[in-house]
């Protein structure tokens, strides 16, 4: 729950806040598949606030799946980083919202993104460079698509995370059954045979989102596969 100078905003107000986001091009499947889990996270796991949102020791949370940013931004402004009357403009020409979230622009985002496959390197790379800083504290989280891991960039920030024993690194697949690629053993095999830890998840559920958020992984990074139907919201989170 976050509380502002006019509203106190729920999980329940979100379906109110997407609906002030309209057009053509909003790929409204798309940001429902991640809303639960952007919920949980900004609401009870990320360490970072409209205040904070330039602290050194902040949580940072990149979203790599930036071409369905609704959810994103109706959370972002359920929090307070960004006035909820920004939402209307979504995409329009002088908006700030874009069809992809840009840093520049948008209070809270820590990259640009919507060219998939990007998200997940930068995730490593901003990690590595907390750790050179001496910053252990700071968690890093990064959401991306299932489809995002058809591409070879993201194989590769697997590849190195794991045994670079990036354990501030998190990185939470939202798996709507999207990818072009099967994978043997399902997605959370693919990060396990690289060294990290791995937790499969239903994405609807927010207990169990919870768990996996916070489930211990001393020396190693952490991977939560969030398995979800690709549908319009239902406004109603799962309870374990």
């Amino acid at each position: 729950m976050t509380t502002t100078t006019e509203h106190t905003f729920t999980y329940a107000d979100l379906p109110r806040l997407m609906g002030l986001m309209t057009g053509d091009e909003k790929h409204g499947p798309a940001a429902t598949s991640t809303l639960d889990a952007l919920w949980v996270l900004y609401d009870r796991v990320l360490r970072v606030t409209p205040a904070r949102a330039d602290a050194p020791d902040r949580d940072r949370f990149l979203l790599s799946k930036g071409h369905g940013p609704m959810a994103y931004y109706a959370v972002l402004a359920a929090k307070g980083f960004l006035p909820v009357d920004w939402l209307e403009g979504f995409g329009a020409y002088d908006s700030p919202l874009g069809h992809h979230p840009d840093r520049v622009l948008v209070p809270g985002a820590e990259i640009g993104s919507g060219s998939l496959g990007h998200g997940l390197p930068l995730a490593v790379g901003t990690a590595l460079g907390l750790r050179a800083r001496g910053l252990t504290d700071p968690s890093v989280w990064v959401l991306v698509g299932d489809a995002e891991l058809d591409e070879g960039s993201n194989h590769e920030a697997i590849a190195y995370a794991g045994p670079a024993g990036l354990d501030r690194l998190h990185t939470l697949v939202i798996d709507n059954a999207s990818a072009s690629f099967a994978r043997p053993g399902g997605i959370a095999a693919r990060f396990e045979a690289a060294g990290w830890s791995a937790v499969t998840v239903d994405g609807r559920d927010h207990e169990a989102l919870y768990a996996a958020f916070t489930a211990p992984h001393a020396g190693r990074p952490h991977v939560v596969v969030a398995r979800v139907e690709a549908k319009e919201f239902a406004g109603e989170p799962k309870s374990a």
